[in-house]
């Protein structure tokens, strides 16, 4: 790999989409406890927008964004990471202290990388990681349980359409929320409602009349409060989302959590590492028990369009980047 170059989406600097730029840098050099990966696909993330923006503080510019990627061992100091397996990765910083998966090649810490093993086409492995492995954290934060009842507030995300993949395989009830009417038919779950910011509750107490046992709440700050109230008394809301932003202006617990609800939370930071988890969502999109839920597939090229897009709110579930012409594994 020495004296290689690279294509790679740098972000110089925080602002609009158009402060990634795409440039040519050198692949990166091996070295101790790191391995080089080819990449072959990545999968979007709004924390990325974030970043971009200028909301990450601890983010040093330029830095190549990306805090997951899949594709192939290309060199590594890591006996267990064989050239040419397979492998993915997501968090640990990636894409914030050091570069991420916005290019061709990323050197990536030995401990944050899963070896799989997999037949999906690369476009469709990477949109996997990220996304479902946060929908079954923030599932089993819920400790949902066949025939139980799930609401999914920010159902049309890709997290939200992952967590009724899984919920509804596991034999849960689910029902999920879209604040647009023209994307209710994306929503494959048993109850699918529209939050119009008036009805839901009538809307969801007409279907279960107690409320569901669980709520997992993508939208976050702006709906949690709204949520525990939601809930059935004594049932689990799980914040694991933050498209409203981060904090909930003038929290009082003891006010707002009404008695023996819980509410729990789920953070992506906890996924590094977990290969066995991740190989079984694979084992369960291979056999069309889980459904990947991609809207849109870019190549890095196009980077600027990828960001405008979703950051404009156009997508229905995962936008996944990948080096140019390269759609299959």
């Amino acid at each position: 790999m020495r004296d290689m170059t690279m294509k790679a989406a740098v972000c110089v600097g925080a602002g609009g989409p158009e402060v990634l730029e795409l440039r040519e840098l050198p692949v990166p050099a091996v070295r101790e406890g790191w391995s080089l990966v080819q990449v072959k696909g990545t999968g979007l993330n709004r924390s990325e927008l974030r970043t971009r923006q200028g909301h990450s503080p601890t983010v040093l510019f330029p830095r190549v964004l990306g805090i997951e990627c899949v594709g192939t061992v290309a060199a590594s100091t890591d006996p267990r990471l064989p050239e040419g397996a397979t492998v993915a990765a997501v968090m640990g910083e990636m894409g914030r202290a050091f570069d991420g998966g916005y290019a061709e090649y990323a050197l990536l810490p030995n401990s944050l990388l899963m070896p799989v093993d997999s037949t999906l086409p690369w476009d469709v492995l990477a949109a996997l990681p990220e996304t479902y492995l946060t929908a079954h954290g923030a599932l089993d934060a819920l400790g949902i349980a066949r025939n139980g009842r799930l609401l999914i507030r920010g159902g049309t995300s890709s997290v939200g359409l992952a967590a009724a993949s899984i919920a509804s395989a596991h034999g849960v009830e689910t029902a999920a929320t879209t604040r647009r009417p023209d994307r209710i038919d994306a929503l494959s779950v048993d109850h699918p409602l529209v939050d119009d910011g008036t009805s839901l509750a009538i809307d969801l107490h007409t279907i279960w009349s107690e409320g569901p046992d669980y709520v997992l709440d993508l939208v976050g700050a702006h709906t949690a409060v709204n949520s525990l109230n939601l809930v059935r008394p004594g049932g689990t809301v799980c914040v694991a989302g933050s498209l409203s932003g981060w904090s909930i202006q003038d929290f009082e617990p003891i006010a707002m959590i009404p008695s023996a609800t819980k509410l729990t939370a789920f953070h992506s930071n906890s996924l590094k590492g977990n290969a066995t988890v991740l190989q079984r969502i694979i084992d369960e999109v291979e056999a069309g028990v889980y459904r990947p839920n991609i809207d849109r597939v870019f190549e890095l090229d196009d980077i600027v369009a990828a960001h405008r897009y979703m950051e404009n709110n156009q997508a229905t579930g995962k936008l996944v980047v990948t080096p140019a012409g390269l759609r299959t594994n």
